[in-house]
């Protein structure tokens, strides 16, 4: 059963910069599609970047792009995001979250806005406030 637990979170003032973390267990991420999501109360959960480690594409969503960076470390099965020139409205729970393959792409990946597709992890809060 795939296991992702996220880390990393709190408060930054605005401008600042974060680097979640997502600890990756009991699959094989090469034949899953990864992302990162966030989630504001009230609103759909949106995409914040999703990656393929099928054919190593990457997408981001456009509120972030030029800002947040993905990226993976390979041996020790964690994958994370770099958060920087924060803004107040990145303020929410970030969660990471793994679907196969075969299941959808990595542009479907950043479209989800339910849990009921592939493995998520409880997310981390993250508030960008002065």
């Amino acid at each position: 059963q795939p296991q992702l637990v996220e880390s990393g979170g709190g408060l930054v003032q605005p401008g600042g910069s974060l680097r979640l973390s997502c600890a990756t267990s009991g699959f094989n991420l090469d034949y899953y599609v990864v992302g990162w999501f966030r989630q504001v109360p009230g609103k759909e959960r949106e995409g914040i970047a999703c990656f393929s480690n099928f054919d190593g594409s990457i997408v981001y969503g456009e509120s972030v792009k030029g800002r947040f960076t993905f990226s993976r470390d390979n041996a020790k099965n964690t994958l994370f995001l770099q958060m920087n020139s924060l803004k107040p409205e990145d303020t929410g729970t970030y969660y990471c979250a793994a679907v196969e393959s075969v299941q959808t792409t990595v542009q479907g990946m950043c479209l989800l806005t339910s849990t009921t597709l592939g493995s998520w992890g409880q997310g981390t809060q993250v508030t960008v406030s002065s």
